[in-house]
């Protein structure tokens, strides 16, 4: 169209405004290509959809991240385990149902752990000690951390001990370490995830 009007109209015109009406369709096809550029976008299709959704594109729901169905099993040869009771321990049998845990990653580089047995969470408080907890809380906010050795190292997002973190760790014996008594570096602090296979049977004491 613009064309046509070079062509047949701007004759017509004096030189003053000729040069205005190629100065208005200039800026007319390059505001239309710019429209149609933002329009087929996929950025701004993406922007659009969340705008008209409310949510930032960020944004995801509560304990809907990555989950994964693991034991955890210790460096000092424990599998850590949440029993019926709450009481966070170890245990040397590879078939103990508390034993079976569910990760779930709650924000980038943070994790809840749930024994899927017994339907607790892997939790710790200001003190640093460790605890099953019924209900899903900031003492179940966990930062896991692969390490140098492979192992995986979870220490409380909430809580630290002089600035320093607190790990979840168990020792020599199966129990659990206060968090003040932990570092990175202590082996009782690391953890290999294991896949968990069928034909899963009781454990005891």
């Amino acid at each position: 169209m613009w064309k046509w009007i070079l062509t047949h109209v701007a004759p017509s015109f004096s030189h003053l405004s000729r040069f205005l009406l190629l100065f208005f369709v200039v800026c007319y096809v390059a505001v239309t290509c710019d429209e149609v550029g933002t329009r087929d976008s996929p950025h701004s299709a993406e922007a659009a959809t969340n705008s008209s959704s409310g949510r930032h594109v960020r944004s995801y729901n509560h304990l809907q991240g990555d989950v994964r169905c693991r034991r955890l099993f210790s460096f000092t040869k424990y599998f850590l385990r949440i029993d019926a009771n709450g009481k966070v321990s170890g245990t040397k049998k590879d078939d103990c149902p508390y034993s079976i845990l569910e990760i779930t990653s709650v924000d980038v580089g943070v994790v809840a752990v749930r024994a899927i047995n017994s339907n607790y969470y892997l939790a710790m408080d200001k003190r640093g000690k460790i605890y099953g907890s019924k209900e899903f809380d900031t003492n179940c906010k966990l930062k896991e951390r692969i390490e140098e050795n492979g192992y995986n190292t979870y220490a409380s997002l909430t809580w630290k001990n002089n600035e320093r973190q607190m790990f979840v760790a168990l020792n020599g014996k199966g129990n659990p370490r206060r968090g003040p008594r932990t570092r990175r570096k202590n082996t009782s602090a690391h953890f290999l995830p294991m896949l968990v296979y069928e034909g899963i049977s009781s454990c005891f004491m």
